[in-house]
């Protein structure tokens, strides 16, 4: 147990590293924003399939709280040890973060300034999130989840360029971000927005793959 709890807290820890770091370094070197946007994206989903390929034969590879709450309704993983993982997600994400922060000289922890906020991000939240959901439920309901190294992370490319809130999907990841104000930062206000559209988001993504998966 203890093991696939440090597999959940590495895993966050290097995916928020990459994303935060990826972040300062497409400022550093363009200032064109869909360079920037190329940039951090490129890191972002190497890693996260990476991470995804290596560490789902140790704890299934989560990385996210809302994956983690589903297998617990759906009884494939213990309370306890579903608490060890978002304990281990938020834990991991919040020091990746400090990790970037500290590799491009900036303060540990600083909070964001940069809101993200509007009805638009609101509904690209939930879109994001629901097709993260509905993607990893669909492999697994049809037992086929060892490809989710190759089409989660194709799925997130897809997400940076068609949602206006740029895909957080991950309440995780999401909070984590609010403790550098740089590229990738969001203000703490917004969090809970995304919080809420994340939740909603996981709930129809959960659903429609069960009626797709649906044999009658």
């Amino acid at each position: 147990m203890i093991r696939k709890i440090a597999a959940e807290f590495v895993g966050v820890f290097a995916l928020l590293t990459s994303i935060v770091a990826s972040g300062i370094m497409a400022t550093n070197v363009s200032q064109d924003f869909g360079i920037q946007l190329i940039i951090n994206m490129t890191a972002i989903v190497a890693m996260l399939g990476i991470l995804i390929f290596v560490i789902s034969p140790i704890s299934g590879a989560h990385f996210n709280p809302l994956v983690t709450l589903i297998d617990l309704y759906y009884k494939k993983i213990s309370p306890k040890l579903a608490l060890g993982y978002i304990a281990a997600q938020f834990t991991g994400g919040v020091f990746g973060t400090a990790l970037a922060d500290l590799l491009f000289k900036k303060p540990i922890f600083f909070s964001s300034h940069h809101i993200r906020s509007g009805s638009n991000i609101f509904l690209s939240e939930i879109v994001a999130t629901s097709g993260l959901i509905f993607f990893i439920r669909l492999l697994n309901n049809q037992k086929r989840g060892q490809y989710g190294a190759l089409v989660v992370p194709v799925y997130v490319t897809s997400g940076f360029f068609f949602t206006s809130s740029f895909i957080f999907a991950n309440p995780a990841v999401t909070f984590a971000r609010a403790w550098s104000d740089t590229f990738t930062g969001i203000a703490l206000r917004s969090v809970p927005m995304f919080f809420l559209a994340q939740v909603i988001g996981a709930v129809i993504g959960v659903i429609t793959a069960n009626v797709l998966s649906s044999k009658e």
